[in-house]
């Protein structure tokens, strides 16, 4: 079903001025808003019997543009499954606690590569007391439902792994979660504040919060199969944050959103 309203007539509506934005976000504004139009040309398709005419225009084809993630989002799919594994799958996500939001605007490169790399140094180090080796398909999701700032990583592991002699390991645990979240809470609490220090930010009054209360991980229980992993996870790599079914209303005053 079509949606009402469009990111792009919220854009044409605020007529946005993009002169205080970077080059790469004046692009992608006006890709958003050319996007299917005749601004980028199309092509013409008529029947020789009835004799319609129809005008297809192009796809602007950028990442953010909530028309553009269907057919890329089955492409994706397709090339995933060869990567599945013979074992069960498990959800987890990291999630970073408020008190570093003010230092993921000021430097989100760096707390995004601390997240990815303590996510990893945690699941390697459970992995490792079962004597495997694991992986991980992860996400980064810098954002949640009410489209504020909100950090956290989906990571999708295999239940299995390599052991110390290359032999693959198809269970790695019988039970119905893949580790007990609050021993990967303190685990991921330390090697984030780890990487933290090491990058010279050592802050007392800001450590002192980040150990004050228990950080967030969520662990779902297996999925029902190989496939239901990449489906699900497929949503997550081409969702874009302000969808055009999440527009309830268009006036020349207001945008209101789902």
């Amino acid at each position: 079903m079509q949606a009402k309203y469009e990111v792009a007539d919220v854009l044409r509506l605020a007529n946005t001025q993009t002169e205080t934005f970077t080059i790469h976000q004046q692009k992608t504004l006006r890709a958003l808003q050319q996007c299917r139009t005749a601004a980028l040309g199309g092509h013409i398709d008529a029947c020789g019997k009835c004799g319609n005419v129809s005008i297809s225009y192009n796809s602007c084809r950028n990442r953010h543009c909530p028309k553009c993630q269907g057919h890329k989002r089955e492409e994706w799919i397709q090339r995933r499954e060869a990567d599945l594994l013979p074992c069960t799958y498990y959800h987890v996500v990291f999630t970073l606690p408020q008190q570093l939001n003010a230092l993921a605007l000021h430097r989100p490169a760096f707390i995004y590569d601390a997240l990815f790399q303590s996510v990893w140094q945690t699941l390697h180090q459970f992995g490792s007391k079962q004597g495997v080796q694991l992986g991980m398909i992860s996400v980064l999701h810098t954002w949640g439902q009410n489209l504020s700032l909100h950090p956290h990583l989906h990571c999708i592991v295999p239940g299995g792994g390599v052991d110390e002699k290359g032999r693959w390991q198809k269970q790695l645990r019988s039970n119905k979660y893949l580790f007990a979240v609050k021993a990967l809470s303190k685990v991921f609490r330390a090697k984030y504040v780890q990487q933290l220090r090491e990058n010279e930010i050592t802050d007392k009054s800001l450590i002192e919060s980040l150990f004050a209360k228990d950080w967030v991980v969520y662990a779902k229980r297996p999925f029902g199969g190989p496939m239901q992993v990449i489906e699900y996870l497929g949503r997550y790599t081409h969702k874009v944050a302000i969808s055009n079914h999440r527009i309830q209303e268009v006036t020349d005053c207001r945008v209101t959103f789902t």
